[in-house]
């Protein structure tokens, strides 16, 4: 072997060896490469401590690797330096995340949803699913929240495939590291950290708590830890709330009648407001422009728990052999309360007079007067218990100095259980004199003529209790062999089965008071008629709510009553209601991989030219079962595929201090879960079918990066990565006509007295809704990073130091949407009568969860006793999903938040810290229209204070 590539692997290796010092926890993936190259600090380099610390040992990960790999590490034992996982990984180049309840809860990598990422804890792939605003996590999408941040030594994320790494990923794996106790000083090391959350806009003060013991023998051949940590906090989420956009028809518009009293007929006004439309100018103008379908202010409350507890024990009787055992457990818990004020226009239309409308250039009705209106009260409670636990055994066995085997097996469970979802509803449906005014689009003017703070004015009119549960379970073993051929080359082979189940349930426990036929369906007491339609409202069924500040304008109603929980569920008697299957959310998946990989690693020299890389290619066999509930049958179908996956990464190192990567790699993320189930409902009079599609293809695409990477300097970094990604299948939703054959479907699946199925015939052809195969992305990016200390300042100031990056990227995809009608009278016939219909047209636009740019910066001050940090991070605007009601995407606007830490050592053994999170407590706008960015919900959480002291033994 070349004389400078031994140097340079001997400089590698002291920089591995640094970096495993740097942070006494730290669990390097087992399969990183050591690689030739860079320069690296020499033995009697200085040693830094705390978050200097950790910033050096993840520098040293992402030097060592030939791959792209970035990483988060503890600044000690039990000490991660952030409080969420989330918000730690957003410090990553090409990473941001999303928000529930004003805490990181997914993220994105390089512009790829939670879904595209695979989440490994101690090697074994897993998901953790929590709920959020809407619902349980019904994907594949990893929830960060779930676990306390004090359980991980490090977080590494490999942002380009290697052959020996799990597949799955079309952004990126992360892998979640807890203790190693091998890798810790001899002896009883104990840790404690104690700290008070405040957050000022619930005016909550919750415990932080945190330990850790570990014990390690003389010897080296034995260790083993266990940690735990809690918390409890209580925070808000104010704002305002649109439901999304949307064209109607109205009763009439300041005096003009909108509709016919006679469906049909050409003369006469609607006094029932059920008639056909009736075009004029006014009206035109009206209906097709965008009105909020539910306009409203709220208060959101978030309790949330957290209880985590980590053990691991390493067993090592020699140098050939290393044993560990590692178990994880979480206990999430959230109680999410909401309480709004709103007017229902949604449906509703026809009933209201709509006077002095106001529009804008965007086609928006943004301020106007409803009569005749539906005013609604709304109270939610929906309480919610993650429990997740991972038991996982790794045997390291060197059968010879060259050949060495590694066994890894384990289990995980998630289960995502919502015992109580309960939503009660006040109504007054003859309400008049509610205004709006959108004209400030993200802080608008909601005020209600009626009284909403007399009980007397409401009636008690719908009850909704939607209990249900989503539970994940992994099983994962497998072996993998590494063989050094010679000096520089080495093979590795290996073999994996796992096994994915999704199972999902869910119930309804809904009902109106008063049914279509005018019957009292809840407790068969009322009389029910156009007046009565709920039960009365007395003082002790009701609670008054205060908004606070949610940033509303001067004339805002910001007092009203809402369902006092407790009594309106005993009155209604709820909870005893017999609950029913809602089949649109009864779905499983059971999904086996199995397949291996080989690979090949080098390091050498090529005319003067040191390098080191490795190639080679992974397959992998998918069999999927999927289950929902289809016209009340229950339909399973299975499918199996194969992907072979080739992948390359190779490292150049034209300069000890330069790195210049290159990597090739096919990848596939599989189908989202939900669109997999077969449930769905089937006409088999007409030969109509809308349905999920189990025989949905993976997500394939072909990635290609470039990275420089300069260490200019210890600790230092500066570097530019590019980044492609062809994707080639990226599936949409579309009708189309085929045969039932075609969609996998047992003759089961179809109602039993249809003509369909009493004359079976396979190859019929049927309009199918469904997701499909669609046309293919394409993504490019650019990421710039700069880490570095100002060791050039004099005196103290050269203990400050600095780490940011930005994020810019572009993306093409094309959707088909049904966007606004341009016509305030479709006719099918000319005896028909008026319908507004949406245009369906093919939008180009950026992928979903993609902002095109994103950056965040670190400035820190750290000289070993006082550390102070700083952190501001943006996001840019993205579209989220598609939308609905005629609009077209809906997304966020950019964000920036700014949070802020200090630390002071009062001795060797006790620092006391002050953090502070989302200290500019920044608003969230979502939209609906990426057009014309419509309101959908503008909110703040506030900002959370964190105070206390750790104590280390």
């Amino acid at each position: 072997m070349p004389h400078t590539v031994t140097r340079f692997a001997a400089r590698r290796l002291t920089a591995l060896r640094l970096a495993l010092a740097a942070s006494t926890a730290l669990a390097a993936p087992a399969h990183a490469q050591t690689a030739p190259g860079a320069d690296a600090p020499a033995p009697e380099a200085i040693v830094v401590t705390g978050f200097r610390r950790s910033l050096e040992a993840a520098l040293n990960l992402k030097k060592n690797s030939v791959a792209a790999v970035d990483a988060i590490v503890a600044e000690d034992i039990a000490k991660f330096p952030d409080q969420n996982l989330a918000e730690s990984l957003q410090r990553i180049p090409g990473i941001s995340i999303q928000r529930d309840g004003g805490e990181g809860r997914a993220i994105t990598v390089r512009g790829l949803g939670a879904q595209f990422t695979r989440v490994r804890v101690n090697g074994l792939e897993t998901v953790a699913t929590s709920s959020d605003g809407a619902s349980a996590n019904r994907d594949r999408s990893f929830d960060f929240n779930v676990f306390a941040s004090e359980l991980f030594t490090n977080l590494v994320v490999h942002k380009t495939a290697e052959p020996s790494l799990d597949e799955g990923s079309l952004g990126a794996v992360v892998d979640l590291n807890t203790g190693n106790p091998l890798g810790g000083k001899a002896g009883l090391t104990a840790v404690a950290n104690v700290q008070g959350s405040y957050n000022d806009l619930s005016k909550n003060l919750g415990p932080r708590l945190a330990g850790l013991l570990s014990w390690r023998n003389d010897e080296g051949t034995f260790g083993a830890n266990v940690s735990a940590a809690y918390s409890k906090t209580s925070t808000l989420e104010l704002g305002n709330n649109s439901v999304r956009w949307a064209q109607a028809y109205f009763n009439s518009v300041n005096g003009t009648n909108c509709l016919y009293s006679v469906p049909g007929a050409t003369g006469g006004v609607a006094t029932n407001y059920s008639g056909n439309y009736r075009p004029s100018t006014a009206c035109d103008q009206a209906s097709l422009s965008f009105h909020p379908r539910i306009p409203r202010y709220g208060v959101i409350s978030h309790e949330r728990e957290r209880l985590g507890l980590t053990g691991s024990i390493q067993f090592k009787p020699s140098d050939h052999t290393k044993l560990s055992i590692d178990a994880l457990f979480s206990r999430f818990k959230e109680n999410r309360e909401e309480k709004w004020l709103e007017v229902l226009a949604r449906s509703n239309e026809k009933s209201i007079d709509v006077v002095n409308p106001v529009y804008d250039a965007n086609n928006n009705m943004v301020a106007a007067t409803f009569n005749h209106a539906y005013v609604r009260t709304e109270h939610y409670l929906r309480q919610s218990n993650t429990t997740f636990y991972q038991v996982g055994a790794t045997l390291d066995q060197d059968i010879t100095d060259k050949l060495k085997v590694k066994i890894l097996g384990g289990i995980s469970k998630s289960d995502a259980d919502i015992p109580v979802e309960t939503t009660m509803l006040l109504d007054n449906r003859n309400a008049n004199g509610f205004s709006y005014d959108y004209r400030n689009m993200a802080s608008p003017v909601i005020s209600y003529g009626d009284s909403v703070t007399d009980p007397s004015k409401f009636q008690l009119a719908e009850i909704r209790d939607r209990p249900s549960n989503v539970t994940n379970r992994f099983k994962t073993v497998q072996g993998n062999v590494t063989w050094e051929v010679a000096d520089g080359f080495t093979l590795k082979g290996g073999a994996v089965w796992r096994r994915f189940n999704f199972d999902s349930v869910a119930y309804l426990r809904d009902s109106a008071v008063c049914g279509s036929s005018g019957a009292d369906l809840v407790l068969g007491t009322l009389t029910c008629s156009s007046t009565t339609y709920g039960f009365p409202v007395t003082s002790s069924m009701v609670d008054t709510v205060n908004l606070g500040n949610a940033g509303q304008p001067a004339g805002t109603t910001s007092s009203w009553v809402v369902a006092n929980l407790a009594n309106t569920t005993a009155y209604t008697k709820l909870y005893s209601r017999t609950p029913t299957l809602d089949s649109g959310n009864v779905r499983a998946v059971q999904e086996t991989t199995s397949g291996g990989y080989l690979e090949a690693d080098f390091k050498g020299n090529l005319l003067g030219l040191e390098f080191g890389g490795n190639l080679g290619t992974r397959y992998a066999r998918t069999s999927q079962k999927s289950t929902g509930i289809l016209s009340g049958n229950t339909v399973t179908v299975g499918r199996t595929y194969d992907d072979w996956l080739p992948s390359a990464n190779l490292a150049f190192y034209p300069h000890p201090k330069v790195i210049i990567r290159a990597a090739y790699a096919k990848v596939l993320t599989r189908p989202t879960l939900g669109n997999l189930t077969p449930g769905g409902s089937i006409d088999g009079f007409n030969y109509k079918i809308s349905y999920g599609n189990p025989q949905l293809d993976p997500y394939r695409a072909t990635n290609y990066d470039l990275a420089v990477e300069y260490y200019f300097a210890p600790q230092s970094v500066v570097s530019l990565a590019l980044f492609q990604k062809d994707i080639a299948s990226f599936p949409i939703s579309s009708s189309y006509a085929a045969t039932f054959a075609s969609t996998g479907l047992p003759q089961s699946a179809l109602p039993t007295s249809s003509p369909a199925y009493i004359n079976f015939d396979p190859n019929q052809i049927y309009q199918i809704t469904a997701n499909v195969n669609g046309s293919g992305a394409r993504l490019q990016g650019m990421e710039l990073a700069l880490q570095m200390p100002f060791k050039f300042l004099p005196g103290k100031l050269k203990n400050i130091g600095f780490q940011g990056n930005v994020t810019l990227i572009k993306s093409n995809a094309n959707y088909t949407i049904t966007g606004p009608a341009t016509n305030p009278c479709t006719r099918a016939t000319a005896a028909s009568a008026c319908t507004l219909v949406g245009v369906t047209s093919v939008y180009p636009a950026t992928l979903l969860g993609v902002s095109k740019t994103a950056w965040n910066a670190t400035i820190y001050y750290d000289d070993g006793k006082f550390s102070l940090r700083g952190m501001l991070s943006y996001r840019g605007p993205f579209n989220d999903s598609t939308s609905g009601t005629s609009n077209v995407f809906e997304g966020y606007g950019s964000y920036t938040s700014f949070d802020a830490a200090v630390r002071y050592k009062l001795t060797p053994s006790i620092e006391i810290s002050l953090d502070g999170n989302n200290l500019l407590d920044t608003y969230r706008y979502r939209y609906t229209d990426a057009a014309t960015t419509r309101n959908y919900e503008n909110n703040h959480f506030g900002r959370t204070i964190q105070f206390g002291a750790r104590w280390k033994y």
